[in-house]
């Protein structure tokens, strides 16, 4: 990170980070590992990087789907083009995150702000969507070990639309 503008720039996302009451770690200076709850996905990671010229966006949104990857993938891309200075971008293992850049000049509390809620707005309401997609039959054994040994399926309710087996098809 820069010295001179760059510190005052962290300033501004350490204050707005506060005021939102966001949990985060800074680590190094300029460097932000912001944890934004959600309600599907319970907390998506988001760093924001202060550099040289732009401030990095990175969020882990899912791992590499295990299966029906043409519509996975088809389903991503489709959405990018309707997407707020984030897109969705895989690593060389397949991993999918949110990565985005921002020119530091438009740094300011509302863009942060606005960022952070793309992010979260992205992650959290796509996210059963994308396990639908990627990782169907993983969820549909879970949900008949758990029925078989009587464990909850609480935090499986989201798909039952397709896991149980009296909607399968």
């Amino acid at each position: 990170m820069a010295e001179n503008g760059n510190a005052d720039l962290a300033a501004v996302v350490r204050s707005t980070l506060a005021e939102r009451e966001l949990k985060y770690e800074e680590e190094p200076p300029g460097a932000f590992l912001v944890t934004l709850p959600g309600a599907h996905k319970l907390a998506t990671m988001c760093w924001l990087v202060i550099g040289d010229h732009s401030l990095s966006i990175e969020a882990f949104f899912i791992r590499k789907p295990d299966e029906n990857h043409e519509a996975f993938y088809r389903w991503l891309l489709e959405r990018n083009a309707r997407m707020y200075a984030v897109a969705f971008a895989i690593d060389n293992i397949g991993d999918v995150y949110l990565v985005g850049k921002l020119p530091l000049t438009a740094v300011t509390p509302d863009e942060i702000d606005r960022i952070l809620g793309s992010v979260l707005t992205y992650s959290d309401e796509g996210f059963d969507t994308a396990l639908e997609l990627g990782f169907r039959s993983s969820i549909e054994k879970e949900w008949d070990w758990r029925v078989k040994r009587g464990e909850s399926l609480r935090n499986l309710e989201a798909f039952a639309k397709f896991a149980d087996p009296a909607n399968r098809r």
